[in-house]
């Protein structure tokens, strides 16, 4: 572009206020009213809720891990274990298995973790291990490893 004169050249602010104004106007474009066709107002709201977004990653991961943990303990108290017994079980047996892993096989392999929570107390039973963190005994079903693979064994699989 050729300006023959200053007052063109200063008011042309060139591409880059065009795409800078079309990347909030698109953010934006879901919003009602001046929020979504005014600038200034646009800016503001675009940024406001990229903040809100960006804590909401972090809540979901908390949500996450406190639906994996509830898991958790229901399926243990089924089994007669606490949740740190568990943990502690499994990690001195070397079953490394995360908080999700743990929730899903309580969730849909529910034999599975029954095997694990056997595993689990046998491994504690071995090591003299006395769980002092809760207090409060669980209300379940007392189970040992040999019950579990003994109804493996009679189911065939």
């Amino acid at each position: 572009m050729v300006f023959l004169t200053l007052s063109n050249l200063i008011r042309c602010r060139g591409p880059d206020e065009f795409w800078r104004k079309r990347k909030i106007f698109r953010l934006a474009a879901h919003f009602l009213g001046r929020r979504r066709n005014t600038y200034s107002v646009a800016v503001r709201n675009v940024h406001r809720a990229l903040v809100y977004s960006t804590k909401a990653r972090a809540l979901k991961k908390e949500d996450m891990k406190n639906l994996w943990d509830t898991r958790i303990t229901a399926a243990c108290e089924q089994q007669n274990i606490t949740a740190f017994s568990l943990r502690e079980g499994l990690e001195r047996a070397n079953i490394l298995l995360d908080r999700k892993s743990l929730s899903d096989l309580a969730s849909w392999e529910p034999k599975t973790f029954e095997s694990l929570a056997a595993v689990a107390k046998q491994k504690l039973c071995f090591d003299d291990f006395v769980d002092s963190t809760d207090k409060k005994e669980p209300t379940g079903n007392d189970i040992n490893l040999n019950s579990v693979w003994l109804e493996g064994l009679k189911d065939g699989k």
